[in-house]
């Protein structure tokens, strides 16, 4: 008999490798954060095809030259081998055991190549709330998804929690943090109106970005390493920009054509930006859990999104917002530096072979205030510093000094 192989991922999804003229996938899945979930969790799975035998194989390829058959063949194997491996790697990591006692520990995809901590704005909002709170939390790059389906998530006293609205709501219930304490109600309620706008509208516009429009380049930052590993990301990023299309057409808002998704993006940047105006932070002085969530997502507008027109749009018009990414990512990012931070922007004449990132540490477990240098020895470090032990009060990221770049490109 014929058997057929495939590869199960947890949101009812099949992909049946084996075929050869096609790769099909079925999906079912959250809304939250769909993009990039087929990278973990998977299983392989076998199944009888019509006819058996290598009759059955060539006569299933009807009556194509031999060239043909052999081609196709030859492409079901290397993909049912790159399974064979995918799995192998999966089931190394679910060997793993954790334990989440008293310890926090945040579910995410891997660190992209390119520097910046997560391609996913949940996965950057959810590290960067637990930073804002001082929590110290474990990062575990499984990619496996949550029983809801979703990441990031987290385990803590054996509990699991996905989603990250759920997430922060259980953190506040179980260890007292609070950072819209010193909201009033009328704050609150913008701040929740602020968060929703940006991540049920403003998302899929930027995933558009990430996973279609700019495919090519979110594929060279995707990290996966060993052999197949080029292959495996192009089926991956692929499989996500299929994904997002599918989900963004049943929002509703991949019904539109691209320039009228577009007219919506600007539309929602310059409303952040207006919101914001002079301030340091969204809601006032102080750092309030909206932050987290405008944070993830524009900084895959400033970083992981180059040459694009969101990325225009922050680096040049609406200047405040690079500014605030910039405060945010130097205020509790202290170890997520480039090797050019005395300037914000890449000139023209420069080349992409040029430019230069350094890699992200992961430490094992990771505190605010207690921190580490470049060699990856402890300093000290207090809230109003970053790992320089440079101030980072609003005079370090001077409007002046990014108006004089902006002239001089």
């Amino acid at each position: 008999m014929l058997w057929g192989v495939g590869l199960a991922a947890p949101r009812s999804c099949v992909a049946d490798l084996s075929r050869n003229r096609s790769l099909s996938l079925g999906w079912c899945g959250g809304p939250e954060e769909p993009p990039p979930a087929f990278y973990g969790g998977g299983e392989i799975v076998a199944f009888p095809l019509a006819g058996g035998g290598a009759g059955g194989t060539m006569a299933a390829l009807g009556t194509d030259s031999w060239w043909k058959k052999t081609l196709y063949l030859t492409g079901g194997a290397l993909l049912a081998a790159a399974a064979y491996l995918l799995h192998e790697l999966l089931a190394i990591r679910k060997e793993q055991e954790l334990d989440s006692k008293d310890a926090i520990i945040l579910h995410q995809f891997s660190r992209p190549t390119n520097g910046v901590p997560s391609l996913s704005p949940f996965c950057l909002k959810m590290e960067t709330y637990l930073r804002m709170a001082d929590l110290p939390y474990q990062n575990y790059f499984d990619g496996k998804l949550s029983p809801q389906g979703k990441m990031p998530w987290i385990e803590y006293n054996h509990k699991k929690v996905s989603g990250t609205e759920f997430i922060i709501d259980f953190l506040e219930e179980k260890l007292g943090v609070n950072l819209n304490k010193h909201l009033g109600p009328h704050e609150r309620a913008v701040s929740r109106a602020v968060t929703k706008m940006v991540e049920e509208h403003f998302y899929w516009t930027l995933a558009y970005c990430q996973w279609v429009e700019n495919l090519h380049e979110t594929q060279k930052m995707v990290s996966l390493f060993g052999p197949f590993s080029d292959l495996l990301k192009w089926i991956l990023c692929h499989l996500t920009k299929g994904i997002v299309k599918r989900e963004m057409y049943g929002h509703g808002i991949g019904r539109f054509s691209e320039e009228e998704m577009y007219k919506l993006m600007e539309k929602d940047m310059r409303t952040l930006a207006s919101l914001l105006g002079d301030k340091k932070y969204i809601m006032g002085p102080t750092v309030s859990t909206v932050d987290a969530t405008v944070f993830g997502h524009l900084a895959q507008a400033m970083w992981t999104l180059p040459g694009t027109r969101p990325e225009r749009l922050i680096k040049g018009e609406l200047i405040n917002l690079a500014m605030y990414c910039e405060r945010i990512r130097r205020k509790f990012w202290p170890e997520w530096h480039h090797d050019d931070d005395n300037t914000l922007y890449e000139s023209e004449e420069s080349s992409e072979a040029s430019k230069t990132y350094s890699p992200l540490q992961d430490f094992s477990f990771y505190s605010r205030t207690e921190t580490f240098d470049e060699e990856g020895n402890s300093i000290s470090q207090t809230p109003d510093t970053d790992y320089t032990g440079h101030s980072l009060f609003d005079s370090d990221v001077d409007m002046d000094d990014y108006r004089d770049h902006e002239q001089c490109k």
